[in-house]
């Protein structure tokens, strides 16, 4: 398996050279050593919302004559039209990507918030020697910086919270917080399937920090809501032949019997498996100890920047477009800024959901506000904007950058094509109007990827992690193929229109 950084540098550099030449224009080759909305409105502004589809692969159910929130809790359906109190919130793993533009965004809203971080993304970037493309002060910093430009304070508390359970418990009790946000996991799923011990680090960090966190709040006694960032790929990636519902669905055992259970579990890495794990243990803590708990099931997260990170560039959120952490659509943008092909794995047909980093906030804010009640179910949510098919989004970028698309070896182990129908009622029912893609947007991502690009190392964008042996070697023995070899598999235009047809990638 190529798991040794230097040879998957070798790789990489080698595929960003057989990509210049084929493309033209080593040039554009930089190889470094080194529009908002307005505020979020008021939950009892709720109106019901149209569906707003983008394209054909746009298939976010349509809410459909929506009369009042049924399927919310009591809590949360009383808590529409009243006034939102202020909390005390922890907010764990508020260093990260996501973390961070919530903690201000919270923060920027009344609420009284305290960041719990052990920094261990920062030291997963110097491991692989991919830092931010954005220059991200140190948590003193920017939670100086917050407090001069808001006239808020953001607490900082450093903090293992899969390592050191008494000093989470600590400061539960201490803190007595009404809310706890838990970011703290490993996020990203290449990096999970790098090799052995970041897939043994994945497991232990991840299942460790959510079974510290749900336990110290049992012995603290505190009756304290707990809503987690999750993830669409706990249910899988492959065409369901119908719409994703949120969390649950209604079965009918033998003998007739109905029953509503958790959705089917089909993780697609090691990352995936552990939010699943995560969702097992909040059922049996909200059953057996009453926790409260708010499950976010979110879809793949664009953008950088929000309303509040824009007020001073020391605030600026993180950027992420190496092969491991940068998300697709953001590392499709940095390709862009450089000028260089963007790298499709496979055929492209992957179907995922999309969500802009401030409907990340606003999606958050809205679950701490309405709370499941007490002795309610896990409530979950599908955190998601809209559905894109990722070849798509290749096209609709590199025209509007008049850059190239390439597509490479998958090294990812999943189908190769797929559609995705998802429910995101729940959080439309709460007032949410989803930022759909628009060029606006688009541009001012890039705008953040031309402005830093000198901080870019070009051949971290290549993938580095692959799945499994079989997907090593063949990234290795033919990295970059040719658009109608890939297309070419397709066979027909009733295929690409039938997935189900495919077969999956090996």
């Amino acid at each position: 398996m190529l798991s040794l950084h230097g040879s998957v540098r070798k790789l990489a550099l080698l595929c960003l050279l057989y990509l210049c030449d084929l493309f033209g224009g080593a040039e554009s080759f930089s190889l470094s050593s080194s529009g908002p909305r307005n505020r979020q409105q008021a939950v009892s502004s709720f109106t019901p919302l149209s569906p707003q589809v983008s394209s054909p692969h746009n298939l976010l159910r349509p809410t459909d004559s929506i009369q009042s929130p049924v399927g919310l809790s009591s809590e949360a359906r009383s808590s529409l039209g009243g006034s939102v109190e202020r909390k005390k919130i922890l907010v764990l793993g508020g260093d990260g990507f996501c973390g961070w533009p919530t903690a201000l965004h919270l923060s920027d809203h009344g609420h009284d918030v305290i960041v719990v971080d052990n920094l261990s993304r920062r030291r997963i970037d110097t491991e692989l020697g991919a830092e931010s493309l954005t220059p991200i002060q140190s948590m003193e910093e920017r939670t100086n910086v917050w407090k001069a430009v808001s006239g808020n304070e953001v607490q900082f508390r450093m903090l293992d919270v899969a390592k050191d359970f008494d000093g989470l418990l600590e400061l539960i009790k201490t803190e007595k917080p009404d809310t706890i946000i838990h970011f703290a996991e490993q996020r990203a799923a290449p990096y999970s399937q790098k090799d052995g011990a970041k897939k043994r680090y994945t497991v232990d960090n991840n299942v460790g920090a959510t079974h510290n966190l749900l336990v110290a709040i049992v012995e603290s006694g505190l009756d304290i809501h707990v809503v987690h960032l999750g993830t669409m790929g706990v249910y899988g990636y492959g065409t369901s032949g119908g719409e994703i519902p949120e969390g649950y669905i209604d079965v009918t055992l033998p003998g007739g019997r109905p029953s509503t259970i958790l959705h089917p579990a089909y993780p697609g890495s090691v990352y995936h498996t552990t939010k699943c794990l995560d969702a097992l243990l909040f059922q049996f803590y909200n059953k057996n100890d009453g926790l409260r708990v708010t499950d976010l099931h979110q879809g793949i997260v664009w953008g950088t920047n929000t309303d509040q990170t824009v007020k001073d560039e020391r605030l600026v959120n993180r950027f992420d477009y190496d092969g491991d952490y940068g998300t697709v659509l953001n590392r499709f943008l940095m390709q862009a800024a450089l000028g260089i092909p963007l790298t499709v794995y496979g055929t492209g047909g992957q179907t995922r959901a999309f969500v802009h980093i401030r409907d990340t906030c606003r999606c958050i804010e809205l679950a701490v506000n309405n709370p499941p009640a007490s002795g309610e179910k896990v409530q979950i949510f599908n955190q998601v904007a809209e559905t894109l098919r990722v070849r798509d989004l290749a096209e609709k970028v590199a025209g509007k950058a008049g850059c190239k698309v390439a597509y490479l070896e998958n090294p990812r182990n999943e189908s190769a094509e797929n559609e995705l129908e998802v429910s995101n009622r729940k959080f439309r029912l709460l007032g949410l109007d989803p930022i759909l893609l628009d060029d606006r947007l688009l541009d001012e991502v890039t705008d953040i990827a031309r402005k830093y690009k000198h901080r870019c190392k070009s051949e971290l964008v290549m993938p580095s992690s692959f799945w499994n042996k079989r997907r090593a070697d063949d990234c290795a023995r033919r990295p970059i193929r040719a658009t109608e070899e890939i297309l070419g598999e397709l066979k027909t235009t009733d295929e690409l229109n039938n997935p189900a047809l495919l077969k999956s990638s090996p």
